[in-house]
């Protein structure tokens, strides 16, 4: 595995976050981690735990990964599914669901995913900090293999959605 630049002391990343009314607790404790830790965090909504809808907050947080303006992105609902479907259609988005460590790790090396979901109801506390960390941390590969298959995703991207 690669050591990410991120790791490199004096290195943080903008963060854009969001959790709809299921991710609203766990996505507080998570601003307040990264925070703690140097990352400049982006906080997209829900500002309450009054029902709103998913869709809206994984665009704003997919937008914001796609156009630059975060390095990354975390979105957190019931399950982390529906974040992770809306944010994947906004373009120059990897999104990846994540229930464990092998996966947090492997959609960054294999797949240079660049926004991370996660569920607010099926995840314990200490398991979804431990997710987060390996995710910040874990850079690209960027061999020949998995770079040549990550190009055809942004091909095709680039040549059937229209920005």
């Amino acid at each position: 595995m690669t050591v990410s630049r991120f790791t490199e002391p004096g290195y943080y990343m903008r963060i854009a976050i969001a959790g709809d009314h299921r991710g609203f607790e766990l996505k507080k404790r998570l601003i307040a981690m990264l925070e703690k830790l140097g990352h400049t965090v982006e906080h997209l909504g829900c500002h309450g735990p009054e029902a709103c809808d998913y869709p809206d907050l994984a665009i704003a947080v997919g937008e914001s990964v796609g156009m630059g303006q975060a390095d990354r992105g975390i979105l957190i609902c019931g399950t982390g599914i529906g974040m992770c479907m809306t944010a994947n259609k906004v373009v120059g988005v990897r999104a990846a669901n994540c229930h464990d460590i092998i996966t947090a790790e492997l959609c960054r090396r294999h797949n240079d995913a660049n926004v991370l979901c996660l569920s607010g109801d099926l995840l314990g506390e200490d398991l979804v900090e431990r997710l987060v960390k390996t995710w910040l941390t874990t850079d690209f590969e960027g061999n020949s293999r998995h770079s040549r298959r990550v190009d055809k995703i942004v091909q095709y991207e680039n040549s059937h959605i229209s920005r």
